[in-house]
């Protein structure tokens, strides 16, 4: 039996196109299973302050094994994905970054972040969730 992995996928609804095809890359990968932990805008949580949506947020990714950040949302939403990183931090999260199709550069904060940088490769993705997952 394979292991089915826990995964948050930290990014802004602003960008909600590069979250859906990053899930959808990782729901067709081969001998790949995986759990959404993730906040995407159609199942958003129900909170009223920044404090109560932190602490949502520390709900949801307490359960998984890794959180993946989409590095191109960083600079626009960085309040945010800041929290989601010092969480993870705070968890012993391992982190892995994902550097937007075509980039060349990922923002510094979430370099010294992760663990790992990957590109847009469902191959590169997968295998860093698999060498970092605990």
């Amino acid at each position: 039996m394979s292991k089915t992995y826990n995964i948050f996928i930290s990014h802004a609804w602003d960008y909600n196109s590069d979250y859906y095809r990053l899930e959808d890359m990782l729901n067709n990968a081969l001998y790949f299973s995986w759990k959404n932990h993730s906040v995407p805008e159609h199942d958003a949580l129900d909170t009223a302050t920044d404090e109560e949506l932190e602490n949502a947020l520390k709900n949801q990714i307490r359960g998984t094994h890794i959180v993946l950040i989409i590095a191109g949302m960083y600079y626009y939403h960085r309040k945010w994905i800041q929290k989601e990183i010092k969480i993870a931090q705070n968890m012993d999260k391992p982190i892995v970054a994902i550097k937007p199709w075509g980039s060349q550069k990922t923002p510094k904060e979430v370099e010294e972040a992760a663990l790992e940088v990957v590109g847009w490769n469902t191959s590169s993705i997968v295998e860093a969730i698999r060498r970092h997952s605990k």
